[in-house]
């Protein structure tokens, strides 16, 4: 596998994603329902070039702005939301990368993006007391790798990946990234995910047992947080933007559905109306739908803008605004995916709920998407800073 080409800037970025987005788009309720796995569709999306945008200039890459690549995962949610997740993980682990890898490891690694090789994902573990209490370890041994060892869950992308990023603790129990590659002996990837929704992103278990690591493969990640970061902002904003096209794609559906399939209520056709369309009722409701798309894309792209910001001056306060900045585009784009998701059958009517239309996928991805991390807590943090000026903690979830 290999990309048959480099993107060059922003604006191509954008046309492939656009490209790529609408041949998706064609068969994404098939693979729902039938939970065809997305193999061909990352291979076109691997040769494309899309999953090396942000590799830096100086390996070779176009390294987008932040509003770009926010918008080509817009894009691919709005066309296939469970597609557009698996590489989620992908730009986050780069993202890493650039910012503790050695110049050895940058090159090595941003040269495999480029050719097309994907990263993954073995960051979350099932059972244990919260979502940051990470038990697996990884073991120095005499020769100065590491063995590793642990259960992940939630493993999106890992089943697809050339490489797989595994969030440890070594002995210090200091946090760390290991990148093994997906044939490593002793790792185990287990397609066992039957989530209601995003039923094709593969989100399995991965086990790892006396996995050998060499040391020029781990990245010390807790010094991520001893700094100003926005490592977290960045993988939110990829939620938020994987929200706001679910609700652009549902939008997109229920406009479709009501112009060409739904039967105008029989008194608004005794006031005049002959069709669906032109129900002022439903006019108003459509009204109101994209309202909250249109809002939410505009605090989307507000974020992005906010991320690129600090990243030019990267201080304490430039981190936090762009965190709280993100963190407000995503309570917003969750609310409107499963709001404008789960009004598509309101305005739609009765026909739109056959299963065998599949237009359920997009409630069913906003509700299982939106389950990543809790809403609540990062209004919370926007009331402190607001209220306060209390920063946002440097956790990797805001």
């Amino acid at each position: 596998m290999s990309a048959t080409t480099v993107i060059a800037n922003d604006a191509e970025a954008l046309t492939v994603a656009a490209e790529l987005a609408a041949d998706f788009r064609k068969d994404a309720a098939e693979r729902d329902a039938q939970r065809r796995l997305p193999h061909a569709e990352l291979e076109r999306l691997s040769a494309s070039g899309l999953l090396a945008v942000t590799v830096p200039a100086e390996f070779g890459g176009a390294d987008v702005r932040t509003d770009t690549l926010a918008e080509i995962f817009r894009l691919l949610a709005a066309a296939d939301a469970s597609l557009a997740q698996i590489p989620q993980s992908h730009f986050v682990y780069v993202g890493v990368l650039r910012r503790q890898g050695t110049h050895e490891q940058q090159e090595f690694f941003f040269g495999e993006v480029l050719r097309g090789k994907r990263l993954g994902n073995a960051q979350s573990e099932a059972g244990t007391k919260h979502v940051q209490d990470i038990r697996t370890r990884l073991t120095p041994r005499p020769d100065g790798s590491y063995l590793l060892d642990g259960v992940k869950n939630y493993s999106t992308g890992a089943l697809f990946a050339d490489w797989i990023p595994v969030l440890t603790r070594a002995d210090d129990d200091a946090l760390h990234v290991a990148y093994v590659p997906r044939d490593a002996p002793g790792l185990t990837v287990v397609d066992d995910w039957d989530g209601m929704g995003q039923r094709t992103t593969a989100s399995g278990t991965v086990r790892l047992e006396s996995v050998p690591v060499p040391a020029d493969r781990v990245l010390p990640h807790h010094l991520t947080f001893q700094s100003p970061q926005l490592h977290g902002a960045l993988a939110q904003l990829l939620h938020a933007a994987i929200d706001a096209g679910i609700a652009s794609g549902a939008l997109a559906e229920a406009v479709e559905f009501v112009r060409t399939k739904s039967r105008p209520w029989f008194e608004s056709v005794e006031e005049g109306h002959e069709t669906a369309a032109e129900d002022p009722l439903l006019i108003q409701r459509f009204g109101e739908l994209a309202i909250q798309v249109r809002a939410a894309d505009a605090l989307l792209a507000a974020a992005a803008r906010s991320v690129d910001a600090a990243r030019a001056e990267l201080t304490d306060d430039s981190a936090a605004e762009a965190s709280i900045a993100v963190a407000a585009a995503k309570v917003t784009a969750a609310e409107a995916a499963v709001e404008v998701a789960s009004a598509l059958f309101e305005v739609s009517g009765t026909r739109s709920a056959l299963d065998s239309l599949g237009l359920h996928r997009h409630w069913r991805d906003a509700r299982t998407h939106t389950l990543h991390d809790p809403a609540r807590w990062k209004v919370q943090h926007i009331g402190r800073y607001v209220l306060n000026g209390t920063r946002p903690p440097r956790h990797g979830l805001l």
